[in-house]
């Protein structure tokens, strides 16, 4: 049953031309800053920033949206003898499944052309950027899921995007300034592991000699855990931002009545 609701969502994701503008985008980008920048470390710097801006933003308002469009497909399948996590999991991998193809090959045919694929600050990239879809396409189920009005949850969608992404770099900024006379390493770890883009970002930073690229945060994180551990500690931190957002999501769509 999982594999045929599943088929039934990619089907309906296959008919919108978001995917395949998602691709183009991103085949675009790509070819353009390996065409006009100069070396890898600006290439992947360059993308790093519309990966750690962009892919957020649009599972974000996609995921939100697209969970809103499917009541009348969810009220269908909750009246057959489905379990209920069966239809959200297959809701979520059906949307998250060919975002996640458009990301990688729009920016993985490039970059194998020019010859910069296996490259680690490539694969870190690839990596991040398929952790943080499936990080914000499960809080976007969970803001769908729990809001039913659809102008709310997208607002609310935005908040958090523009939380996470703008907002909070700033407020680490400002603490590490206010208590700068105190040994701030640990508690800035625990600032940077609550934000899955900054997570993203040192991941991709620390397969990188500048440590000057990377910030404080990501200096913090090399000089505290070292370049492999600090990568292991960021993965398993944005491990664990799939896992329980997409948990709280399918126990409150169990729960919710429709």
């Amino acid at each position: 049953m999982m594999t045929r609701l599943l088929g039934f969502v990619l089907r309906d994701i296959a008919r919108g031309r978001w995917v395949i503008l998602y691709f183009g985008f991103f085949l675009v980008a790509t070819e353009g800053l390996l065409y006009f920048t100069a070396g890898e470390a600006k290439t992947v710097v360059g993308l790093m920033n519309i990966v750690l801006m962009l892919i957020p933003l649009a599972a974000l308002m996609f995921g939100t949206l697209h969970l809103h469009h499917s009541r009348d497909f969810i009220e269908l399948m909750l009246s057959q003898p489905v379990k209920r996590f069966t239809i959200y999991s297959a809701l979520y991998f059906g949307v998250v499944l060919p975002f996640l193809g458009a990301f990688v090959l729009g920016t993985a045919i490039p970059t194998a052309i020019h010859g910069m694929l296996t490259s680690p600050s490539v694969l870190s990239l690839l990596a991040t950027g398929v952790a943080l879809t499936l990080v914000f396409f499960a809080i976007a189920f969970v803001v769908a899921v729990k809001i039913n009005d659809k102008a709310a949850s997208m607002g609310m969608a935005f908040i958090i995007w523009l939380a996470s992404a703008v907002l909070y770099d700033g407020l680490v900024l400002a603490v590490t300034v206010w208590y700068a006379d105190y040994p701030l390493e640990t508690a800035t770890i625990a600032m940077v592991a609550a934000n899955p883009i900054d997570l993203a970002r040192i991941i991709v930073m620390l397969t990188f000699d500048y440590v000057a690229l990377m910030g404080y945060t990501g200096a913090v994180f090399q000089n505290f855990f070292g370049e492999a551990l600090g990568i292991t500690v960021s993965a398993l931190s944005l491990g664990l931002w799939t896992v329980i957002p997409f948990w709280i999501g399918a126990r409150a769509f169990a729960k919710k009545d429709w």
